[in-house]
């Protein structure tokens, strides 16, 4: 199957065919990769990488799918769906108004407190998890309503860290993009 998948905005055409279970032949930009996963939870993936392992958190995200390898974040989105789907927005109204952490991990900065004002990107909590630092980010400009953790806590996928009320020119900045 072919795909045109953006990755950290930068479009790539890729394409994968199934070799048998759990094993996958992907050509990106030409290049080809031999892929064996496995379903580790969830929210993680056991990846064999042209023979070398790695393990992949994935989430959706506010502008994708989410995944971190190696402690680097990656913002995924197939191009085709995203189109389909860009004629069907109404604006912000899908966008997340909560940070919540991808994976177990533990607070180790909290970087905005109730009534901020926070930009599009923002960072505003500093997670560690299996030895990597993650960084959550505001998906629009707003005003922080909650801040529901403190350094030190141990959170979890679907806990509400930090609640954000968008602007209204967040939302309109939204609909001009859509």
């Amino acid at each position: 199957m072919e795909y045109k998948l953006i990755v950290n905005k930068d479009t790539k055409p890729v394409e994968f065919d199934t070799v048998d279970n759990n094993h996958l032949k992907a050509t990106i930009n030409e290049t080809e990769y031999t892929l064996d996963y496995s379903l580790v939870s969830d929210r993680q993936i056991h990846l064999t990488v042209n023979g070398k392992g790695v393990n992949a958190f994935v989430a959706d995200g506010p502008e994708g799918k989410c995944i971190i390898i190696n402690g680097i974040q990656y913002i995924v989105q197939d191009e085709d769906v995203l189109n389909q789907s860009s004629t069907k927005k109404r604006g912000g109204s899908n966008l997340p108004t909560e940070i919540t952490p991808i994976t177990p991990s533990v607070v180790i900065s909290v970087l905005v407190k109730e009534g901020d004002r926070v930009k599009k990107g923002q960072s505003v909590v500093v997670l560690s998890a299996m030895k990597m630092e993650i960084t959550l980010s505001s998906a629009f400009n707003g005003t922080v309503t909650a801040v529901n953790t403190q350094d030190g806590d141990k959170v979890a996928p679907g806990d509400i860290l930090v609640d954000i009320e968008a602007d209204d020119e967040s939302t309109e900045d939204e609909k001009s993009e859509a």
